[in-house]
């Protein structure tokens, strides 16, 4: 008989289920969008009743479209957004909605943590600066503003531990979510005596931390007919997407190296400890691998600021491609090649959203350095592209005080040839661009899970299923030019600070 593995990846703007088969081959993908919502400012909401809705759809569809016997489906996993608040009671039903990664409003919670017991001492236990993005903040916002709600909560959980907990009856989640709650000893494994006792946070309320590649239970009888299952299928925990995505890249062994380029973009790699910066400018998760460790500095506006360039500058090539077969960016990406490194010494700050590493600096805004009438049209987009990859190798600096790495896979929607060299002249390092790009998430879901249940030995599968098809050395010519122009990015941000901070002060 067959195996196939179901995953399930729930993103912020909705669920993407997969169908794989046991030699890790895509085979099918449904996508179920959902909304957030935006109640107040800094706010930001899920209606956790449209993951379960999403998961049957997506579900049924999967096996409907592939035509398998639902008997065939060895597993069902998950890699899913991180950083969430979701208050569950003893028999498991919703008391509130979710409060996701990307809300803001424990900022007076954040700042208590920080003067009781220091940034400096919850980075050096959990691996993560204190901020309003995690879990610990958010809970402690619901202790302040929502007692009732605290009161009756039986455990808080992520997106993916909720329909966990929907499929088995079980109250778990793994350590990789875990470890982005501001509360988790990443060293020790368990949530810190420390930072609870000064949170105020009784320990009951949290879900038992399990390795990601644990079976948790089996679909149970209640919902099998619901979600589209049969009875007693095996559900593994899974992991976090951005620890999925490392695994899915073939990141799976210390030293490894990548770097996601979408909307956002982050620097990842595995180590066999936490790589915990004196100026707390990076950050490190737990990874699928419990004994390794995943370092990573994450900048807001990667992929963004190509995407605001086009829809803001390059009005030209968005005309151009009407009736034409192609994107306005594969044209912009054309003028790129036609434009000289650096850019005719024209630097770009991507800060077209605040920052988050290297700076942490939310008042920091974009700005073109350089520009006279000499430039083109294709100086401005080569800019963007150069100024995105100046802000990373800060971050990959950081890491590479501690760990020699000698390159760097790169994945996502945003990876073109024409930016991966670019990568590679300004790193001074192999770019390696693996076969699959954009659904390397989902395949890494897929491989934990397979892991799981015996269909994998090993996540080291990772590199056989998404082989490396292209390497892109670096011009030393260009290295060279692009040093200068580094120094002269690392100043602008510098000499910029207090202007920043007066334009915010308006």
């Amino acid at each position: 008989m067959s195996k196939y593995i179901i995953t399930h990846d729930f993103g912020t703007t909705g669920n993407k289920a997969n169908l794989y088969d046991e030699q890790g081959n895509l085979l099918y993908s449904e996508f179920s969008g959902y909304k957030t919502f935006y109640q107040y400012v800094n706010w930001a909401e899920k209606n956790t009743e449209d993951w379960w809705k999403a998961i049957c759809i997506s579900t049924k569809e999967l096996i409907r479209k592939s035509n398998i016997n639902k008997s065939e489906v060895a597993v069902v996993s998950f890699s899913a957004q991180m950083q969430g608040c979701l208050p569950l009671n003893k028999k498991g039903e919703i008391l509130r909605m979710s409060i996701i990664w990307a809300d803001q409003r424990s900022i007076k919670q954040a700042r208590k943590l920080e003067k009781e017991l220091g940034e400096e001492k919850i980075y050096n236990i959990t691996g993560h600066k204190i901020s309003p993005s995690y879990s610990l903040e958010k809970i402690m916002w619901l202790m302040d503003d929502e007692p009732d709600v605290y009161k009756n909560t039986f455990k808080f959980v992520h997106a993916k531990d909720y329909i966990v907990r929907r499929l088995t009856g079980k109250f778990v989640t793994d350590y990789s979510d875990a470890s982005g709650m501001n509360l988790f000893d990443i060293i020790k494994k368990k949530w810190s005596p420390e930072i609870l006792k000064v949170a105020n946070l009784d320990p009951e309320k949290l879900p038992e931390p399990h390795c990601s590649f644990d079976v948790i239970g089996e679909v149970s009888s209640s919902v099998a007919d619901e979600v589209g299952l049969k009875v007693n299928t095996p559900v593994v925990i899974g992991t976090g997407d951005g620890i999925a995505a490392s695994v899915g890249a073939g990141v799976v062994s210390e030293g490894n190296a990548y770097n996601y380029i979408g909307s956002s973009s982050w620097i990842d790699l595995v180590t066999n400890k936490p790589i915990l910066d004196p100026e707390r400018k990076t950050f490190n998760w737990v990874h699928v691998d419990p004994n390794m460790c995943m370092p990573c500095g994450t900048m807001q506006s990667a992929g963004a600021s190509y995407s605001w360039l086009k829809d803001n500058i390059c009005l030209l090539e968005q005309k151009t491609v009407e009736n034409l077969d192609i994107s306005p960016f594969e044209l912009m990406d054309i003028s790129v090649k036609n434009s000289n490194p650096t850019a005719n010494k024209l630097l770009f700050l991507p800060y077209l959203m605040g920052e988050r590493s290297p700076h942490w600096n939310p008042n920091v805004r974009g700005a073109f350095i350089g520009l006279s009438l000499k430039h083109k049209r294709k100086d401005i987009i080569r800019s963007v592209m150069e100024g995105v990859t100046y802000n990373l190798k800060m971050i990959s600096e950081i890491f590479e005080n501690v760990i020699d790495f000698l390159d760097m896979r790169v994945i996502g929607g945003a990876s073109t040839p024409i930016w991966r060299k670019i990568m590679s002249d300004i790193y001074n390092k192999k770019v390696l661009k693996p076969k699959i790009l954009e659904e390397a998430t989902s395949l890494g879901a897929a491989i934990v899970g397979g892991v799981g249940v015996g269909i994998f030995h090993s996540i080291e599968v990772a590199e056989k299923l998404n082989p490396i098809t292209e390497i892109q050395k670096p011009n030393m010519d260009n290295v060279k030019k692009y040093e200068s122009m580094y120094a002269i990015f690392k100043d602008s941000y510098n000499s910029l600070v207090d202007v920043y901070d007066k334009l915010a002060s308006l």
